[in-house]
């Protein structure tokens, strides 16, 4: 419970999210239905952000509010916008409402709680509250199981991660300082991982398989490769010609990929990683090769 705050459960705690983009189109429902009572979706005023926003309060019971004029009533205001829009937001929110002990919270995976520091001037406790997962158009994940990078103050942080708990979440502290490289783990095994199936379907693409036949022909080994990471970690599912030092494959490869723009490269940097992290035979023979690259 939040010092200061009416006596009220956790679950019952007032939420208005700011944006109703693809990271606030996942998290409102999902905290309606964890027992959270979604109040306000604070917009932009232009019409396709206001347009975005009736739809997802339509679906909660919420009222939709400009962010310039969203005299709300909230114990809990989580600004879920574009990294680049977080302190704009804030700052337009400054004046709209009363900032005392309630919480302001962010969804970032680079920025820190002091984005919020015009709120923590008028009285607001602010974490940053930053779900693992992806987000994308046409896709809302479950918060189940998600890990949530968790710093700020401490009542926020208390708050937030009872909010984290409701949502079958599992909450974990991360320092102002390492928000960087905690983003950037995230892009490594989300983004770049999209990016390299991508390259990947240019490989197909290369072998006289088209773009729509690759994907799904992908999808098994891909399922069993995450399967394996998942039980085994990263060196017990690890395979292929690196694994078994298999020099004249390995050539075979890099000659084939000079004809697929970028995949080169792409398949020699990974191959370097896996050198240095993985288990593989021949090595020394196999790093003459991929170096010379």
């Amino acid at each position: 419970m939040l010092p200061g705050m009416a006596v009220r459960p956790i679950k019952k705690l007032r939420v208005a999210l700011v944006g109703a983009g693809n990271l606030a189109s996942a998290l409102a429902p999902s905290l309606r239905k964890a027992g959270y009572r979604i109040e306000w979706i604070v917009s932009r005023q232009r019409p396709t952000s206001l347009q975005r926003a009736r739809r997802l309060a339509s679906e909660v019971g919420a009222k939709v509010r400009a962010i310039t004029a969203a005299d709300i009533n909230a114990d809990v205001v989580w600004f879920c916008v574009p990294d680049s829009a977080v302190g704009d937001a804030a700052r337009s929110m400054m004046g709209v409402a009363e900032w005392e002990r309630r919480v302001a919270l962010l969804s970032s995976g680079a920025l820190t709680s002091d984005e919020l520091e015009v709120l923590r001037g008028r009285g607001a406790a602010v974490a940053s509250v930053h779900p693992l997962m992806t987000f994308v158009r046409g896709s809302r994940p479950m918060l189940e199981g998600v890990a949530f990078a968790i710093e700020g103050d401490q009542k926020a942080v208390r708050v937030a991660r009872a909010i984290v708990r409701d949502l079958h979440g599992h909450a974990f502290a991360i320092r102002k300082q390492d928000k960087a490289a905690y983003h950037a783990w995230g892009m490594f095994v989300s983004p770049l991982l999209t990016a390299l199936l991508a390259a990947g379907e240019n490989v197909a693409s290369a072998a006289g398989i088209a773009r729509k036949e690759a994907r799904q022909r992908m999808l098994p080994i891909l399922d069993q490769t995450l399967a394996n990471y998942a039980r085994l970690g990263a060196p017990g599912s690890f395979s292929g010609p690196i694994a078994r030092g298999d020099l004249d494959t390995i050539r075979k490869h890099l000659k084939v990929l000079q004809s697929v723009p970028g995949a080169r490269e792409v398949y020699i940097a990974l191959a370097r990683v896996a050198l240095r992290e993985l288990p593989a035979k021949n090595r020394d023979s196999l790093e003459q090769t991929i170096f010379a690259g």
